[in-house]
């Protein structure tokens, strides 16, 4: 079955005969066709019959054997009047999430319109479980992100700047075989790994910091993201404590994973560790999120996500302590679901590890 035939019966089961869908990277999922539009409309209308219609700018290049109808237009076309005349107005149309005010409303206001429906799961749920081909070039991504830890881990030394590792990793990828970020690395010292967002400044790296790595590449056309953190030269023992505490929330978490389990009881195992131990206030965001082609993909591990657990789901597992002034811990694994449990696609071991370098 093709990916747009699992995403034709996920709509089917919504009881949509169409769907616009205007996110470049789930059409590019679809269709293998790939473009950036930028500011430009560009969409693909899926049909239960088979007729499906991709709409173009005239700026753009696809292939010519592409297996769909193409409308073509020019940026002084009424682009939403060419989109309208191949909608089906006596039905429902699904549109995604990402389709721009600009151009829903005009669909919206036409003398003939139809009702309209947010039809985002469709591609999002079917996105969320990986084919067999997809499981692979994760696992080739995350691969690289293994070796692309244990290179920035070399990095540390007295008086590194967190802004002259991150700067590196770039080449650390390339020479790897990877193509780009998955996002922009997080490289945190100390105090500042308090903030499970903070981007890489001159902090100067000194004794007893925290040095944490949240990283990710982009491996034929996939995404990998990891997280670990070191200490340098010495970790306290209220260090060590937290650092254990978490390690131990990811592990229960992980091993709790298979078919079946809802997502919310992952995000619950994990976090009923850290607050038992007094720190619950300081874990403050969901267990994980999903991945694939983009970094961050619909579906999350939260308290709020009662959905179970699917073969071929990808997802992070990556609980955190945080406080403010002082230190932060966060341990990040990406997991395949599969049919007996989980598979684990990061490697970099886990243990404290406490860098001496020069």
């Amino acid at each position: 079955m093709t990916r747009i035939d699992r995403v034709l019966r996920a709509m089917e089961e919504q009881n949509l005969t169409q769907m616009l869908v205007s996110d470049p990277v789930s059409i590019f999922y679809m269709t293998g066709i790939q473009v950036e539009p930028g500011e430009r409309f560009y969409g693909m209308l899926l049909r239960k019959d088979g007729n499906h219609v991709l709409f173009v700018n005239n700026l753009f290049t696809i292939p010519g054997d592409a297996a769909f109808q193409k409308v073509w237009y020019s940026d002084t076309d009424p682009v939403m009047d060419y989109v309208r005349e191949y909608i089906d107005t006596s039905a429902v149309l699904g549109v995604d999430k990402d389709l721009k005010a600009r151009f829903l409303l005009p669909l919206m206001e036409g003398k003939e319109t139809c009702r309209f429906v947010n039809a985002s799961s469709a591609v999002d749920q079917t996105r969320g479980v990986k084919d067999a081909e997809e499981q692979e070039k994760m696992r080739a991504a995350s691969r690289i992100n293994d070796q692309a830890i244990k290179r920035l881990r070399g990095l540390v030394k007295e008086g590194i700047t967190e802004k002259e590792i991150a700067d590196q990793l770039l080449g650390i990828y390339q020479e790897l075989g990877a193509e780009d970020f998955s996002f922009p690395p997080i490289v945190s010292f100390g105090a500042n790994a308090a903030d499970p967002h903070h981007m890489p400044d001159a902090t100067v790296l000194r004794a007893g910091d925290a040095v944490l790595f949240d990283v990710g590449c982009v491996k034929d056309g996939y995404c990998s993201d990891m997280t670990r953190t070191f200490y340098y030269k010495e970790a306290a023992d209220k260090n060590r404590e937290i650092y254990e505490l978490v390690r131990r929330a990811n592990e229960a978490a992980i091993a709790k994973i298979k078919p079946g389990v809802p997502l919310c009881e992952l995000d619950r195992t994990a976090r009923d560790i850290i607050s038992e131990a007094g720190y619950g206030k300081y874990f403050n965001h969901r267990l994980g999120h999903f991945i694939g082609m983009s970094e961050h993909e619909f579906g999350d591990v939260s308290l709020a996500n009662t959905k179970a657990a699917e073969p071929g789901m990808i997802f992070s597992i990556e609980p955190g302590v945080y406080l403010a002034g002082e230190t932060g811990v966060r341990i990040e694994d990406l997991v395949l679901v599969t049919k007996e449990g989980a598979e684990v696609l990061n490697h970099y071991p886990k243990t404290l590890e406490v860098i001496h370098g020069e």
